[in-house]
């Protein structure tokens, strides 16, 4: 009996380690934080591991974590003492690891091997919530320098098989990340964060080969800059829609906060859309 074949998801990850720390109002990533814990009944069939994409990481290949026990990357400042003691000892799958540089180099892009490198906060605050006990391997995986969104979508086709070899593909990024833009205040959202919203999901909702063209040329789009006056946190979501193949995708989750609009992408199969 073959195994299933997983969906792909892109994420938000929040800011820094926000679900882990106070804020006013109390309940601002609330929702978010709820709905990650939440992934593992959308992804349904439980991964022997997981190829995680996040934003805060580019190198000048596409560069894979390697290491059996990765140590943690605090990237972020400003915060509060405690969240530089967060901790999540998951463990690597180099096995994993290497069949990644393997189909990607199959497909003609340049790899390299990190074996020093923490995971980030892109990756180890989200999977607190939906791995909290640390039980499932996570291998990081490298935006490329030079963020061409065909070259990430590229590398997610390439890595499609993986979905069919028990491993779940996530990127992770914010769908709206302008952070001069973030605000605290009531006076309602940011509307090019709605614009671009809009926008994202009908292209991320469409036909597999609109939705390519559509990604490939994002910055065309109603807003693109001003929703990503830089792409790192979009890229993300390129990868996972490039392993999706000619699964349809759908937004599993929204969410209003810092006066902008954050949304959440499933790629094929959603186990709570057959509930």
């Amino acid at each position: 009996m073959s195994a299933p074949t997983l969906p792909t998801l892109f994420i938000p990850h929040g800011a820094g380690p926000c679900f882990f720390m106070d804020w006013d109002p109390a309940d601002t990533w609330h929702r978010m934080a709820d709905w990650l814990r939440a992934v593992p009944r959308h992804v349904g069939p439980r991964p022997q591991a997981v190829v995680v994409v996040s934003a805060h990481w580019e190198a000048p290949a596409f560069t894979v974590n390697g290491q059996a026990d990765p140590p943690l990357l605090y990237d972020y400042g400003g915060f509060p003492p405690h969240t530089y003691e967060l901790t999540y000892p998951v463990a690597g799958a180099p096995a994993v690891a290497a069949r990644v540089r393997a189909l990607l180099e199959a497909a003609g892009l340049e790899t390299a091997e990190e074996s020093r490198r923490g995971l980030d906060h892109g990756v180890f605050i989200p999977f607190r919530l939906i791995h909290p006990d640390a039980d499932v391997p996570i291998v990081q995986l490298s935006l490329r320098r030079g963020l061409d969104p065909a070259e990430h979508l590229a590398a997610g086709r390439a890595l499609a098989p993986l979905r069919r070899e028990g491993v779940l593909i996530v990127g992770s990024g914010m769908s709206y990340h302008n952070m001069r833009r973030f605000r605290f205040d009531c006076a309602g959202l940011d509307p090019d964060s709605v614009r671009f919203d809009d926008w994202l999901t009908a292209a991320v909702t469409g036909p597999a080969t609109a939705r390519e063209t559509a990604l490939a040329h994002w910055d065309d789009a109603p807003s693109a800059r001003a929703a990503h006056p830089r792409e790192e946190h979009l890229l993300p979501l390129h990868v996972a829609a490039g392993a999706a193949g000619d699964d349809p995708g759908r937004r599993v989750f929204t969410d209003e906060v810092l006066a902008s609009r954050q949304s959440a992408y499933l790629f094929g199969t959603d186990a709570l859309a057959a509930e």
